[in-house]
Parts: structure tokens; C-alpha cells; sequence
């Protein structure tokens, strides 16, 4: 037998901040997914040696809309984006000899 007890607050479940995320039904980021459980699994689940790994994963799963595009620096990897702008060459303009 239940009680009902008055005055309670019942609870209202509410939805995540960024929304559900879908699934990879056509499996368009299974390559970045499974290099990334590789790394973490050769890391012994170490996530910050997997940076790199996670970093093109998020990337796949924002290009092909499977979550919200959010800047790299919101989730935590400017580090990561400014060293890639770092390893890029300088590209050398060169004039015209008129």
C-alpha cells in the first residue's frame, strides 16, 4: 500500500544544457571514435594523453551536425588550436616584379 504524502515537491526531470546528442547511425565518425578508445585504452584510460584523439572526434561529430558547434576553446581545447596554427608554415607573399 502507498502513502501519499501533501506537500511534497515531486520531481520534474529536466533535459541536459546541450541537448541529447545523436547517435553515429551511418557510422560517419567511427574512425575518429575508434582511434580515440585505442588511444585511451593504450593510455590506461589517461584522457589528457588523448587530447589530440578526442579534439578530431568532437570536430567529425560538429561538422556532420551530430552536436551543437561550439568553439574549440569552449570545450577546453585552445591549447590544442593554437599549437596547430603554430605548426602550420608561413606562407611568403611574394611580389610582382613589374
Amino acid at each position: 500500500m502507498s502513502t501519499m504524502v501533501f506537500g511534497a515537491k515531486s520531481f520534474k526531470p529536466r533535459p541536459p544544457d546541450k541537448g541529447a546528442f545523436p547517435l553515429d547511425h551511418f557510422g560517419e565518425c567511427t574512425l575518429f571514435k575508434e582511434k580515440f578508445m585505442k588511444c585511451l585504452q593504450a593510455n590506461h584510460f589517461e584522457n589528457g594523453l588523448c587530447r589530440q584523439e578526442s579534439k578530431e572526434y568532437l570536430e567529425c561529430r560538429m561538422e556532420r551536425e551530430l552536436m551543437a558547434k561550439e568553439p574549440l576553446e569552449k570545450l577546453g581545447f585552445k591549447d590544442l588550436k593554437e599549437e596547430k596554427a603554430e605548426d602550420q608554415p608561413e606562407t611568403v607573399q611574394q611580389k610582382n616584379p613589374s
